[in-house]
């Protein structure tokens, strides 16, 4: 019985992580202009930046939803990143250029977590996903078994890193399927970037 914070703990993050966000975004981009070993790195610190969250949601998740109500000024900020670098990438120009390998080793670990970390809707989502938990039969806090924590955040972990590494799959197709893939990705990008920018600035105005 005490496997299901486990399942719990991938289910909530699987519906976390399946809405396109910065973390899904690099994936594919790295997917289809590299390769996929380079994007799993990305998924590997993106997976541990969402036990963080989730870890710093469940400690002082009130504390955390009263902060960004208060502080506006953050999400009008990402808001502003959103659109300015989706606004970059729709009208970036391709250019050619060689690969240096060491930096792509070092940079994309670095890439999954700073996404991942740096990720303010993704910790109210988990401020909310406990709250829907705790008001089941099953309650989660710090004061819960050590085993049981350890199985939810493993179960966080993968849950992540399952639902990134399904998107790489499917860019792996579609990279082999379309001509002048990075072009078109930028393009891509750039739009759902300013559409994600546009939507949550509605949403902050209402």
């Amino acid at each position: 019985m005490i496997i299901i914070y486990f399942l719990i703990g991938v289910l909530a993050s699987v519906i976390g992580a399946l809405p396109l966000g910065a973390s899904n975004i690099a994936v594919i981009n790295t997917t289809i202009k590299q390769n996929a070993k380079q994007a799993f790195k990305i998924a590997i610190t993106a997976g541990l930046a969402e036990v963080i969250l989730s870890y710093y949601a469940l400690h002082c998740n009130m504390m955390v939803r009263a902060f960004f109500d208060r502080n506006m000024w953050i999400q009008m900020l990402i808001i502003i990143v959103l659109m300015a670098v989706g606004a970059f990438l729709l009208f970036k120009k391709q250019k050619e250029k060689k690969p240096k390998t060491s930096q792509i080793t070092t940079s994309k670990y670095a890439m999954g977590f700073l996404l991942g970390i740096l990720n303010p809707p993704v910790l109210i989502y988990w401020v909310v996903a406990f709250g829907i938990i705790n008001n089941s039969q099953l309650m989660l806090s710090l004061g819960s078994p050590l085993f049981v924590l350890f199985l939810f955040f493993i179960g966080v972990y993968f849950g992540k890193l399952f639902t990134l590494y399904l998107y790489s799959r499917f860019s792996l197709t579609l990279k082999n399927k379309v001509q002048n893939i990075g072009r078109i990705v930028n393009r891509i990008t750039g739009i759902l970037l300013l559409i994600i920018g546009i939507a949550q600035a509605i949403k902050l105005s209402i």
